[in-house]
């Protein structure tokens, strides 16, 4: 089946959502059980951990963990914002720095001024997207990012969701109570696909569209350790508790560039492999052989590839024994670990 297509669903008593791209899962988003990225809450700061710089705070879905503290005192209260998902038995990772993110606008209270995102590069649509934002935005403090989907949308519809993002930072910043609370709740996978998957699909949300779409076939195979990459060779993707290894085979290729062209495919295979799966933190590669003048050409196929990611990913690079290395954001819910 050619062309995008949104799946909207339920999966397990669990709300989820499925990008079909080509008949290929190309991204999947499913509800946990932590509170999602996004969730603000009103927490107190509980205890510094020494030697990290970091700060231990009470929130009501338990502890939470901030980084980079400076004249933060035990007892103090404070806005904060998940921003990815804890490994179990971890602290929720929060920021201070707050974002209200919708569908074409992100407020940004800490980071004032008024910005259309650099891939809209049309003088005209530029001007006509800061007009738009200048007029809802004018007795606000609070700063703006026009995204790249406001390209050629409505002005009502972009003008509606400032607005709605600007009243809920007003509303959260404002708050008069005391204690540990949250405030508002991060976005849901229905939610999060409305709100990233703005490339022009077919929306399906009738029950059982899963199944009708082979999202739960794709899924059989995201739940196993194997990823086919093209030319017959497999990526072998199995998380452990301390990082996800990745091991490159070539398969039944034996030919003298078998490992250059299994790296190079895992480079273009990589992004949506781990993004479907949910997984996140540190990612080791184990290539296949290849000789050491092609891995300038491999870190920049892997760099572009993940350039188009939804989740931050940094190339930390070459480790002694050859092995390439990744730290990516956990932002997503591992499926494994919600789907058994």
């Amino acid at each position: 089946m050619k062309g995008r297509t949104i799946i909207l669903d339920h999966i397990q008593d669990r709300e989820a959502a499925a990008l079909m791209v080509d008949g290929k899962l190309d991204d999947f988003l499913i509800a946990g059980d932590a509170p999602p990225p996004g969730t603000i809450y009103r927490a107190r700061a509980d205890r510094p951990v020494k030697g990290q710089g970091g700060m231990f705070l009470s929130t009501p879905d338990g502890p939470a963990f901030l980084r980079q503290v400076k004249g933060l005192a035990p007892g103090e209260q404070l806005l904060v914002q998940v921003t990815g998902y804890a490994e179990p038995g971890k602290a929720i990772p929060v920021t201070t720095k707050l974002l209200f993110k919708s569908r074409y606008a992100i407020v940004t209270p800490t980071a004032p001024g008024l910005n259309v995102s650099r891939s809209i590069r049309d003088e005209d649509e530029r001007d006509r997207l800061l007009e738009i934002a200048h007029e809802e935005m004018d007795a606000s403090d609070h700063g703006l990012i026009l995204r790249s989907c406001c390209a050629g949308a409505d002005a009502e519809d972009i003008a509606e969701d400032i607005a709605s993002m600007a009243a809920l930072a007003t509303q959260v910043l404002d708050d008069p109570g005391t204690g540990p609370e949250m405030l508002t709740e991060g976005d849901t996978p229905h939610a999060l696909a409305w709100r990233d998957w703005t490339d022009p699909a077919e929306i399906v949300t009738e029950p059982g569209g899963f199944e009708t779409h082979s999202v739960l076939d794709a899924l059989d195979q995201v739940r196993g350790i194997s990823e086919p990459l093209p030319g017959g060779g497999h990526l072998y993707i199995q998380p452990t508790r301390a990082l996800v290894a990745v091991d490159v085979n070539t398969g039944s290729d034996t030919s003298l560039a078998a490992g250059q062209k299994a790296n190079f495919a895992c480079a273009k295979v990589l992004p949506r492999a781990l993004r479907v799966r949910g997984l996140g933190g540190q990612i080791t590669l184990e290539l296949a052989p290849m000789p050491k003048k092609d891995r300038r050409g491999f870190e920049a196929s892997l760099r572009a590839a993940f350039k188009a990611d939804s989740e931050e990913t940094t190339l930390a690079g070459w480790t002694p024994l050859g092995h390439f290395e990744l730290q990516r954001k956990r932002g997503r819910v591992p499926v494994a670990e919600v789907l058994k």
